[in-house]
């Protein structure tokens, strides 16, 4: 099976959009809210859900970059592997929103939310996901959704983001986990 598209760059804009509202709605306004980016897709998400939030409020929220290289439960598995770094801004009183590319087992989460706690105690913490693709290992869901996308377990989820990839933002499904 070759590869489909299910997003384009407009429809990702849309969903960004639409997320960086609901993050608004819920939290009474931004100015508590801090958006912390996990390595590497979330993290130019989480400037452009922020960016969306400031053209909406005029309240532009912290951004944090979360590196989870150390806190995975695979490390075994997986040898050695460059570390990125991680960046966070104050996290006492604030309202952290994870901010990630694609949720599958939850296993990423579970270590960025192990990560981000010895880095400090937030009023809350929510996750923000471009795709949900279910198949949760661990009881973990999204706050915010951009898409929810049913697959099967040999299919991948690929995100194309343009800061990164030098391509057209856009969502693909992969035969082939």
């Amino acid at each position: 099976m070759s590869p489909k598209q299910l997003m384009n760059a407009d429809e990702i804009r849309r969903a960004l959009t639409r997320v960086a509202h609901e993050i608004v709605e819920r939290n009474d306004g931004a100015t508590t809210v801090t958006l912390v980016g996990i390595h590497r897709r979330g993290v130019p998400l989480a400037r452009r859900l922020a960016a969306m939030i400031n053209d909406a409020e005029n309240v532009m929220p912290p951004v944090g970059e979360l590196d989870i290289g150390l806190y995975r439960d695979d490390l075994h598995s997986r040898g050695p592997a460059a570390l990125g770094r991680t960046l966070l801004p104050a996290l006492a009183g604030r309202v952290v929103v994870l901010v990630d590319d694609v949720l599958y087992t939850g296993r990423t989460i579970r270590a960025a939310l192990n990560e981000l706690t010895d880095w400090g105690r937030p009023t809350a913490i929510q996750l923000a996901v471009l795709v949900d693709r279910g198949h949760r290992e661990l009881p973990i869901r999204a706050d915010y959704v951009g898409k929810n996308i049913p697959t099967a377990a040999n299919e991948r989820v690929n995100v194309v983001v343009n800061d990164i990839d030098h391509a057209e933002d856009s969502v693909w499904i992969v035969q082939g986990a």
